[in-house]
């Protein structure tokens, strides 16, 4: 079924005194608003097309979705989707210096499918991950990071496929950083949860790779 998954793989005097006034006031608003938003802990998304909700509405996506949830909760947390269709673990390496901020509280990292589809050589997506790990912890020390598991199909031979597999959990071990074991659990290779491309996960299928992600963020909020 997994295999089936991957395979088809953002105006008088008086006048102008309350004119005035009005727009003092309004300043102040923006101001304050400006300020309020700014001032939430933020949550970044970083990764790819999964991420990024390839074929839906950005609300559709999963982290519009993990948004929702924190809004409903009355949780101080913003969501930042920095998804990008066909990132790699390369360029996503290349990529994550410019989108981290000083007020993220927590980052998930949800790339290298597309390394495992490619064929690229494990050490290579290893190495890549681990610089993106240590990237945070160096530039956001007191932020929590969390490792999004994936898997791929055995087209590259079974060999390949168990070791893509278990990079994520060791590394997630090794860095003493936070793994979701398998971001697409219980709809990859699933077809009425994917787009008629078999990759990319349809609304309904979002939102249960939402709950696979608020399993592990939960707690931690």
């Amino acid at each position: 079924m997994f295999c089936y998954f991957l395979t088809f793989l953002l105006l008088g005097c008086g006048g102008k005194t309350s004119e005035k006034k009005a727009t003092e006031e309004s300043v102040t608003e923006e101001e304050t608003a400006t300020v309020t938003s700014d001032s939430k802990k933020k949550i970044l998304f970083f990764g790819d097309s999964l991420t990024a909700g390839y074929g839906l509405e950005l609300g559709e996506a999963y982290p519009s979705i993990i948004q929702q949830k924190i809004d409903s909760l009355g949780l101080d947390y913003q969501v930042i989707n920095a998804g990008l269709s066909g990132e790699t673990t390369a360029s996503g390496k290349n990529r994550l210096e410019w989108v981290l901020e000083d007020n993220i509280s927590i980052v998930i990292i949800e790339l290298g499918a597309n390394d495992g589809l490619r064929g690229v050589p494990l050490k290579e997506t290893e190495s890549n991950l681990k610089s993106m790990v240590d990237m945070v912890q160096e530039k956001l020390p007191n932020s929590e990071i969390i490792l999004a598991g994936m898997k791929i199909p055995p087209n590259m031979g079974p060999e390949y496929t168990a070791t893509f597999e278990g990079i994520f959990p060791e590394l997630a071990e090794e860095e003493n950083v936070y793994l979701i074991p398998f971001l697409l659990e219980n709809v990859g290779g699933i077809p009425e949860l994917n787009q008629s491309d078999g990759i990319h996960p349809t609304v309904e299928g979002q939102k249960i790779v939402a709950q696979n992600v608020w399993d592990i963020l939960g707690p931690i909020l």
